[in-house]
């Protein structure tokens, strides 16, 4: 027999062994409006926020779906009072709790004025979002931008109560990112509006880090099967985490350095870290990875010529460009890396992270190409993982390649690149000027291309470690 996952049931749940919410949900108010509830919001920033639910004057986060993809998450947690399980998985094992501090979901999509209602709401103290890092570029326009900066005018109506606007996404300086998406958006519709988010509306940039796969039917399976809890939509992550915030927020927040989250004015380093050493190296694999035919994280890391070649991506070309952290060597934090990739019990997919090559590899890839490029150092481990990208793109059926927001543009070059190989340097949304115009960088990427069409991905990465 199996335990619906429902507030009348938790007593039931914990009895199997399983953490439950100890504290009244009906206390809590929902103060934080997050935007895009999915696994990563649900393996993260709720998380914490469930771990000082207890102790911290009622913080609980109401969810909003913009997005007609969101009804599938909004039916799923509404038929379990909004609960759902968290599934931390390790090479030691599985460890379910149920997390309760998503308190109130809107499905609003298609409808602007309940969403702007929210966001209006006086108690609201933080709009937090998980967008994606391609949903902040308003090319051709953004609706989800502009959904957002209409609330914000329906607030400056309501009163005009300070806010703070938190982005969660892997983006660089993601809090200025998004100010400035939204300051852009507001200054084509009113000068006062304008000013009131100047004035009243923080944007602290963060750092977000936990490996999140996407939940398979074999996940909810064993739930069922292994632990007898019936949850339409789990969440299965690994036991890392990690949350480093700029403590700027106009309107309180919850003591989430309490659940372990670091406040601090270094995040750009640590951004930097993760993005240049754990993105990247998710970036290099990913494609090279799916053209060898390898489905999981752990598998990729398994075959030597991978592992060898990601090694050598950190430690000739990535950490050579950052800034160390006092007490925090970047090579630990690469050591960190690698053991998170070896999980065998997270099941990370590869084609998870092939989606939005296009919008990942100018954050996570091209600023260091950058930087060695102007510094004389290597580029090779660079240039093969963008070839490889190229050839996913022009070889893999679409129907069967990852979303991209810029799939169709990408494929495109990458179809041409086929025959001229440096036709796909012309993409000019990832590769910049400094890369178009280096003879260094686009003799790499040619014999990266040519390695990869005569050899395949697995006996290129062999003859480009051998030749180190």
């Amino acid at each position: 027999m199996t335990i619906s996952l429902a507030e009348r049931n938790l007593d039931e749940i914990a009895a199997l062994g399983v953490p439950v919410p100890r504290y009244d949900r009906r206390a809590l108010s929902p103060k934080i409006l997050h935007v895009g509830v999915g696994s990563f919001h649900r393996a993260h920033m709720a998380v914490y926020t469930d771990d000082v639910a207890a102790s911290d004057g009622g913080w609980g986060i109401c969810g909003v779906g913009l997005l007609d993809a969101d009804r599938r998450i909004a039916d799923a947690l509404g038929r379990q009072d909004l609960l759902y399980t968290l599934v931390e998985r390790d090479n030691d094992g599985s460890r379910p709790r149920v997390v309760g501090s998503i308190v109130d979901y809107a499905f609003a999509a298609g409808d602007e004025p309940e969403f702007a209602r929210r966001v209006a709401d006086p108690e609201v103290a933080i709009l937090s979002m998980t967008i994606t890092e391609g949903g902040y570029s308003l090319a051709g326009g953004n609706p989800t931008i502009e959904t957002i900066v209409s609330g914000l005018d329906t607030r400056l109506t309501a009163g005009g109560r300070p806010l703070t606007i938190l982005s969660c996404d892997n983006l660089p300086g993601n809090g200025a990112v998004l100010r400035d998406a939204i300051a852009t958006s507001a200054a084509a519709r009113d000068a006062k509006l304008l000013r009131y988010i100047e004035r009243s509306c923080t944007f602290p940039t963060s750092m977000v880090d936990r490996i999140t796969p996407q939940t398979r039917d074999e996940d909810i399976r064993r739930l069922r099967e292994d632990v007898g809890i019936d949850d339409a939509w789990p969440v299965v992550c690994e036991s890392f985490r990690q949350w480093v915030i700029e403590d700027d927020f106009a309107a309180g927040r919850p003591r989430w350095e309490s659940a372990g989250a670091l406040f601090t004015d270094r995040v750009h380093d640590w951004e930097l870290y993760k993005l240049r050493m754990l993105n990247a190296s998710h970036s290099c694999m990913a494609y090279l990875a799916a053209l060898a035919g390898v489905e999981f994280v752990d598998e990729a890391m398994a075959i030597p010529a991978i592992r060898h070649y990601l090694e050598r991506f950190l430690s000739t070309e990535a950490i050579p460009t950052l800034s160390e952290i006092p007490g925090h060597p970047a090579r630990e934090y690469a050591e960190t890396v690698f053991r998170r990739f070896a999980n065998q019990n997270v099941r990370d997919q590869i084609a998870r992270l092939c989606i939005d090559g296009a919008s990942k590899f100018p954050s996570f890839l091209i600023p260091t190409v950058e930087a060695q490029l102007d510094r004389g150092g290597p580029v090779a481990c660079a240039a093969i993982a963008l070839a490889g990208w190229a050839r996913y793109l022009a070889t893999v059926p679409a129907a069967e390649r990852a979303p991209d927001a810029h799939g169709d543009e990408a494929a495109a070059a990458a179809t041409a690149s086929l025959r001229n190989p440096a036709a796909f340097l012309e993409l000019d949304l990832v590769f910049t000027p400094r890369l178009r115009e280096s003879d260094r960088f686009r003799d790499a990427f040619v014999a990266a291309s040519c390695e990869l069409a005569d050899r395949g991905p697995l006996a290129a990465l062999e003859s480009l470690v051998v030749a180190a």
